[in-house]
């Protein structure tokens, strides 16, 4: 394979992985600050164990997706410079602005979040785990906006520069906030959030109904199961709403993806929609397809009768993205969000007649249904940049004639050569193995364990708790004794 094919292979594989792990982080986030605040509001102690818990697998995927990220950074320096040169100034302003407003939360306040339960008092660890919470957001914000500006750039002008007799151009920013809110961003920044809500409510109730069903941890179990059961029926009802947003957004913006997504091959009037099928590059057809009648026009134009131009009409001017795959993909991720959608209802509806925890079936479904929700976030990522092809940066069209825009063979370094980039996909893949094997191996050995069954043991904020941990230290009984005294 050249090395263009190879690089594209080997920045997909390491950000997929890389994928598992921040929507997990951002969704357990909110399952966090749900169960914490419940706890002080009720001051029940099952709210405090449940916090404690989910804390710990919190703190496991926050490293991994630390670790994992660090990677795609450095391949913008090693296999796409010219990528890099190019968006340096809008990704530079973004990721300093996910350094200032997320990390640097994150990171001042992780510690608290982790080690602070006997430490400080309820309302400041609550306090903690809310700024963690909305340092994870802040960060997918920046990226987000990053990724979006690809999509739609706004906010920019190209500047040529010389260096070295070669002459370069540069998107540079003239209009932070016309950046910031490029006309994607903000329906992708909601669609981002809400699948990683989905995802964690999901991991929730995967592990929470294994409980119920193994009879153990039942308090505990029901009601983690319930608070995340809330919120996936809650996300994935609005997921539905955010994606036909999201999808007028592509239909305006980006209509060769549009028409790649739906497998539209040919302009039409009152075209169709797609439930599943096989795209057919050869014949330009979708074989086997079960189609709804006018529905793509419907959702495009609210109008049955409206045209949607096809690839035929779009190719020669925005190029052709690989229809096969981002139809594929896009069609799995909306099948597994009406899935998630009708199997939360019928959840909700058995919790409501009092019988959901005696539904084994339905249990059983739900440990196993994380993984959908891990596969509905990734195909939906593998959807909206394939889908994008052959753009790296995708180009604005402006009287007719395309402007600015960088394709993606015209993204990658120079000195790069195909048998280091094979090197470095066999190396990663080795890596990434043992670091998916390892995070399943400790994920085990915590939801082996079990909640702590210590019952909550801080009843107000006006209680010392770093000065009884200190008394229970070796030596200090003494000298705590005499202060007491005293």
């Amino acid at each position: 394979m050249d090395v263009l094919t190879l690089s594209r292979i080997q920045f997909a594989g390491t950000i997929m992985f890389h994928y598992l792990f921040p929507p997990l982080t951002i969704g357990l986030g909110m399952v966090l600050v749900y169960l914490e605040g419940m706890f002080l509001r009720t001051r029940d102690p099952i709210f405090e164990q449940a916090a404690r818990f989910w804390t710990k697998i919190f703190g496991l995927n926050f490293a991994l997706g630390v670790v994992t990220g660090i990677v795609m950074e450095f391949e913008f320096g090693t296999n796409w410079a010219a990528y890099s040169r190019y968006v340096g100034d809008v990704f530079g302003s973004a990721l300093a602005a996910e350094g200032i407003f997320a990390f640097f939360l994150e990171s001042g306040f992780l510690a608290l979040l982790l080690f602070g339960w006997d430490r400080v008092g309820p309302k400041m660890h609550f306090f903690a785990t809310v700024m963690v919470a909305i340092g994870g957001l802040f960060s997918s914000i920046w990226i987000t906006v990053a990724n979006s500006w690809q999509q739609t750039p706004a906010g920019h002008e190209l500047r040529e520069h010389v260096i070295n007799g070669q002459v370069f151009v540069r998107a540079e920013i003239v209009d932070f906030w016309a950046m910031v809110f490029n006309p994607s961003s903000v329906n992708r920044l909601i669609h981002v959030w809400i699948g990683a809500f989905i995802l964690g409510a999901f991991f929730v109730m995967s592990i929470s109904a294994w409980y119920l069903l193994k009879g153990r941890h039942i308090e505990f179990a029901r009601r983690s199961f319930t608070g995340a059961l809330l919120l996936a029926t809650v996300s994935s009802l609005a997921q539905l709403g955010s994606g036909h947003f999201q999808a007028d957004a592509v239909a305006k913006h980006q209509p060769a993806k549009l028409a790649a997504l739906e497998g539209l091959y040919h302009t039409e009037r009152g075209a169709p929609a797609y439930l599943f099928g096989w795209p057919d590059d050869e014949s330009q057809t979708v074989r086997y397809g079960l189609k709804i009648p006018y529905m793509l026009s419907m959702l495009v134009h609210f109008d049955p009768e409206a045209e949607v131009q096809g690839l035929d009409d779009l190719e020669a001017t925005w190029g052709r993205p690989p229809v096969w795959l981002t139809f594929q993909a896009y069609h799995i991720m909306i099948g597994l969000g009406m899935l998630f959608i009708v199997s939360t209802l019928y959840a909700c509806w058995r919790w409501w007649r009092g019988t959901l925890f005696e539904c084994r079936w339905l249990l059983w479904y739900f440990v196993f249904a994380v993984a959908f929700a891990f596969i509905a976030n990734e195909v939906g990522w593998v959807a909206a940049e394939v889908g994008r092809q052959p753009w790296i940066v995708y180009p604005s069209l402006i009287n007719g004639q395309l402007v600015g825009g960088l394709r993606t063979s015209d993204a990658l370094s120079e000195a790069i050569r195909a048998e280091q980039v094979l090197g470095s996909i066999i190396f990663f893949s080795i890596i990434y193995a043992l670091l998916f094997v390892l995070w399943i191996m400790l994920l085990h050995q915590k939801i082996t364990h079990g909640p702590d069954d210590h019952l909550a043991s801080r009843p107000d904020d006006s209680h010392p708790p770093l000065l009884d941990t200190m008394a229970r230290l070796p030596g200090h009984a003494d000298s705590m004794t005499h202060v007491n005294e005293s």
